[in-house]
């Protein structure tokens, strides 16, 4: 077997067993990272703020509540590197408990609905203080016999430039996913933090030219982001942007900002808490489209449109948005997508930049299961 066989069959085993790990490759290194914990030492912080002091694996809900708690996992086994991961003995590792836990309801809607909801979005935004609406839907597809190994490293292998994931922990589920957007990079003395929106379809020739509603859509972000930055006495700081950014099979515009970590030397889990969630996932203002989008949205985003990654591991702290992501089912692959919607969204245009999005994922589930 190739060593991708090989890490692929080890994550396979893990699965097996129901251990609780993440494994994950950063933007760009196409080195893996694993993390294992005994379910017995999780953490689950009640408030994000609550993450000062700790270390570990984060992977946060959109909202915290009972049902979806925010997941820290504590260093147990750590290896980085294909040659490091391969060299842990699973058959060593204790079955951890299976018993069934509660299915979450997912609700499907169909293209008519998922239309007149964003038709009512922007009468509401023409008719209101609500500038932006994040808009999402669920979209499934069907398991086979797929190895979910091999579907991890076909992913990583089709997204280098984006943060590939695949997470199983109690409480939370079985996710695995592909996002190119940085909520927070802490690396030695400087933290960065970008601003993403705006989406097309990705082109070979990478000669983009935007709209002036995806141009407006990532001005709410950055706008959003140096109100944060005035709150936490944040300056100076640098920019970098607008640029665009490919992933997958769709691009973006980003504008990238850093700091001195010291602002924020023992405040870090505040600024996250105050960060998070961002209009490029919400909307803008905040709280307003946050309520909106409780009334539209039928189903529970649950930990899309969380944040996921390492918590001062190896002293540095590296946070993605759950984009571009999924929730394994015993049957379904069941695909979170959404959009952002101003006053000069056009409905159709909507459902297919939903339907790119979910692309990323989708080539890949049906690259594994033509094999």
């Amino acid at each position: 077997m190739t060593d991708t066989e090989k890490l692929a069959h080890l994550l396979d085993k893990l699965l097996a067993k129901n251990c609780s790990f993440a494994v994950w490759a950063l933007p760009g290194s196409n080195t893996p990272e694993i993390l294992l914990t005994d379910q017995e030492d999780m953490i689950y912080p009640s408030q994000l703020n609550k993450l000062n002091g700790q270390e570990g694996f984060v992977f946060a809900p959109y909202h915290i509540e009972e049902d979806k708690p925010l997941v820290l996992l504590k260093p147990g086994i750590y290896q980085k590197g294909v040659d490091a991961i391969l060299s842990i003995d699973v058959d060593q590792l204790a079955v951890q408990n299976t018993a069934q836990q509660t299915q979450p309801k997912h609700i499907i809607i169909q293209k008519d609905d998922y239309l007149k909801s964003i038709e009512t979005t922007i009468e509401t935004i023409n008719t209101s203080k609500l500038s932006k609406v994040i808009v999402s839907r669920l979209i499934p597809h069907a398991r086979g016999d797929e190895s979910l190994g091999s579907l991890y490293m076909q992913l990583l292998q089709q997204t280098p430039n984006a943060m590939v994931y695949l997470v199983n922990l109690p409480q939370a589920g079985l996710w695995m996913g592909a996002t190119p957007e940085v909520l927070l990079k802490s690396e030695g003395k400087t933290i960065e933090t970008v601003s993403l929106a705006g989406t097309q379809s990705r082109r070979s020739d990478s000669d983009y030219s935007w709209h002036t509603k995806e141009i407006e859509e990532q001005a709410f972000v950055s706008r959003y982001l140096l109100d944060v930055f005035y709150r936490f006495n944040i300056h100076p700081y640098t920019t970098q942007g607008p640029e665009t950014l490919e992933s997958g099979k769709v691009a973006h515009l980003m504008t990238s900002f850093r700091f001195a970590a010291k602002k924020l030397a023992h405040k870090l889990g505040d600024f996250v808490a105050d960060l998070h969630p961002t209009p490029a996932v919400c909307g803008y203002p905040k709280s307003r489209a946050d309520k909106f989008i409780s009334k539209i949205e039928q189903h529970d985003r649950r930990y899309y449109t969380g944040y996921l990654g390492p918590w001062r591991l190896n002293e540095s702290v590296r946070l993605f948005v759950n984009l571009r992501c999924m929730e394994i089912t015993p049957e379904n692959y069941v695909l979170y997508s959404g959009g952002g919607i101003t006053s000069r969204s056009v409905p159709e245009d909507e459902w297919e930049e939903t339907i790119n999005k979910a692309g990323t994922l989708l080539s890949a589930i049906e690259a594994v299961q033509k094999k």
